[in-house]
């Protein structure tokens, strides 16, 4: 014990640093640097993993979300009766689309918002521009601030058409995608080609006209010169 207090005496033994000199000192904060460092890079990265993951979370946020879907049953008739006979199936497109932006909230209530699709639009035109529907039902579904209409109860008619045509563009996109792609180069080659023989054939065939007139004025000349005709002499007639 004696030893002790005669080193501590001495000032052999360092004595415990304060908590506050250490935490200014720049060690200090030299490891708390690098542990805030490597803190937010696993927080950027961990993310990126995910997503790497997960590929289809990415195809999720594109999609648009449906903000609003409804059903109407929309008047026509009263919209279209203002304007005259051959104006009224146009009119009938208008109030159609100025009844769903007025109840889809459409911002401005803009027009040009409102998509109707083909087959409702011929719906509407089925009877002619003189006589068209005095109500329909439609479905309206509002996607991004655009509102996107369709038939509600859909005639079999419509419906073998529809199937009809979604058909025929799978066959055309299948027809796009086996036809391979032909470079702009390749074209100008082509056409170029195409060109060359047609320019071959009717050099031919100006050749062929010179030689055949040039046959013809031969067959009527001698050596190229028309030959000298004379009257013949005759003899004086004895009275």
């Amino acid at each position: 014990m004696a030893e002790e207090k005669n080193i501590k005496a001495e000032g052999k033994v360092k004595e415990p640093k304060k908590l506050e000199e250490f935490k200014n000192s720049e060690e200090n904060k030299k490891i708390i640097a690098g542990t805030n460092g490597e803190n937010e890079k696993k927080e950027k990265s961990e993310p990126a993993v995910e997503q790497s993951k997960n590929p289809k979370a990415k195809k999720k946020e594109e999609t648009p979300k449906v903000e609003l879907e409804r059903e109407y049953v929309v008047p026509l008739k009263k919209g279209s009766l203002k304007v005259p006979r051959y104006r009224r199936a146009g009119k009938a497109v208008k109030v159609l689309k100025e009844f769903l932006a007025r109840h889809m909230r459409v911002e401005n209530r803009d027009l040009r918002k409102v998509k109707i699709d083909t087959y409702l639009n011929n719906e509407l035109w089925f009877r002619g521009i003189k006589k068209p529907a005095n109500k329909i039902k439609v479905k309206a579904v509002k996607k991004e601030g655009i509102v996107y209409v369709e038939l509600a109860d859909v005639p079999e008619a419509v419906k073998f058409a529809k199937a009809w045509d979604e058909k025929r563009n799978a066959v055309d996109e299948k027809v796009k995608v086996k036809t391979p792609k032909v470079a702009p180069e390749a074209k100008k080659t082509e056409e170029e080609k195409v060109e060359e023989k047609e320019d071959v054939k009717a050099g031919a065939e100006l050749d062929a006209k010179v030689e055949k007139a040039m046959a013809k004025t031969q067959k009527h000349t001698a050596q190229g010169k028309h030959a000298k005709k004379s009257m013949p002499v005759r003899k004086a007639l004895k009275k």
